[in-house]
């Protein structure tokens, strides 16, 4: 059992912690965004719909978010320590298993869910002891903490291309499970920090922003190889384009990060606007036709995704406040599940419906719309509780009885020409 914290030294051994948290983020989230290339080839290979192939993903990212309680609540009873170092293991037999590719079911089984579920126990624990180290510089520190999904994603675009072309997608899968065994290195240099419910309407409103980004959220990575692929792009070309994607999404943490550390802007008027660019980004992207629009309407996306990374988790503290954050954080993504688990596979039906992977995208933008409403909805009902808050707080002037008032009345008498109370 873990004690519970003292003063986050925001500095220190904290910084090897975000060192080992970015490469987590980078072994585990990259993988998950960087899987469109293996979709067409798996897609092919099985000669399945894209509906079809979209569960794979889905199956991860909802066992991800599923995860996340049980990760918590494990981080508090064994240190974030083991819970990493256990994800790690878990993600290299998801990928290892999924070596053998018998048919669609393993692939949901293996490369899905044990995949998942590796994700889930090293990127929850990993982000949240980042937050636990840290205090005035929670913000920054999450911010390059993430970035590391940026950095892996804009090598493993070309690497993992270059793998399938040279070992075709299952000997890839087995080597990218072998570098992910280096998330349990990561895990042992998380050094447990000494000293380590609730249903408000806030965190109430802001699971329902995370549903609903989480539907969108993990769409566009999914369908912009085959985007473009459909535009004829060369394959070369498309694999730039993820990195391309990472390349933005790095700076777009790090800028985001080092503003929201100046604390200028609140944290959830950031998330705000970034949202808001991001579902204009993506109602815009569908309008490219050939590689270069296509590159810099995907940088717009990148950069703006990067911001929303880096700040989600800050709001998330500002929400449910440090010493339930732990706890915040599981739940959190247990409720968001539902988004990626629904998200994938409804992209996936229109696009089949239409024929076109355009639709996908716009389907994403417009529910990022509606997730941008319910932080604005938030925002206002912290700022009236904060206007409570005030007046309940502000002393009330003293008031005299009404016969110390008569008294005081006939007390006075003139003096020049004016009256003088005595």
């Amino acid at each position: 059992m873990q004690a519970k914290d003292s003063s986050p030294p925001d500095g220190g051994y904290g910084w090897v912690v975000v060192v080992s948290a970015f490469m987590v983020m980078g072994l585990t989230a990259a993988v998950l965004k960087t899987f469109g290339l293996f979709f067409v080839e798996i897609q092919q290979h099985f000669d399945e719909l894209a509906s079809t192939t979209s569960w794979i993903t889905s199956v991860t990212i909802t066992v991800f978010h599923l995860g996340a309680p049980v990760a918590s609540s494990l981080c508090v009873q064994y240190t974030h320590r083991r819970v990493v170092i256990t994800g790690g293991l878990l993600a290299f037999s998801g990928m290892a298993l999924g070596f053998f590719g018998l048919n669609m079911v393993w692939l949901f089984a293996t490369t899905g869910f044990l995949q998942g579920l590796g994700i889930s126990f090293s990127w929850t624990p990993a982000i949240s002891i980042v937050s636990h180290y840290f205090s005035k510089k929670r913000a920054l520190a999450n911010a390059i903490a993430s970035a590391g999904e940026c950095a892996f994603a804009f090598m493993f675009g070309p690497f993992f291309q270059w793998l399938i072309g040279q070992y075709g997608w299952k000997g890839a899968l087995l080597i990218i499970g072998g570098i992910q065994l280096n998330i349990c290195v990561c895990g042992v240099l998380m050094r447990p920090l000494a000293s380590s419910y609730f249903l408000e309407p806030e965190f109430v409103l802001y699971a329902i922003f995370g549903i609903l980004a989480a539907m969108s959220f993990f769409v566009p990575p999914l369908f912009l190889v085959p985007l473009s692929y459909s535009l004829g792009i060369d394959e070369s070309w498309t694999a730039s384009l993820l990195s391309i994607l990472a390349m933005v999404d790095f700076g777009g943490r790090l800028l985001c990060g080092w503003y929201a550390n100046l604390h200028v802007t609140k944290s959830i008027h950031l998330l705000a606007m970034a949202i808001t660019l991001i579902s204009t980004s993506l109602m815009l992207l569908p309008l490219a036709n050939n590689y270069l629009s296509l590159a810099i309407f995907t940088g717009f996306y990148g950069f703006f995704f990067g911001t929303t990374v880096a700040i989600h988790i800050t709001v998330l503290v500002d929400v449910v406040g440090m010493p339930e954050f732990d706890s915040a954080l599981g739940l959190f993504m247990l409720i968001r599940s539902t988004g990626g688990f629904v998200g994938p596979p409804l992209a996936g039906l229109i696009v089949d419906m239409t024929g076109d992977y355009r639709a996908g995208f716009y389907m994403a933008g417009v529910i990022l719309v509606l997730s941008a409403g319910f932080l604005i909805i938030l925002d206002l009902l912290q700022q009236r509780k904060i206007r409570g808050s005030k007046i309940r707080t502000k002393p009330e002037k003293p008031t005299l009885p009404y016969a110390s008032l008569h008294i005081l009345k006939h007390q006075t008498r003139r003096d020049g020409e004016h009256n003088v109370v005595v």
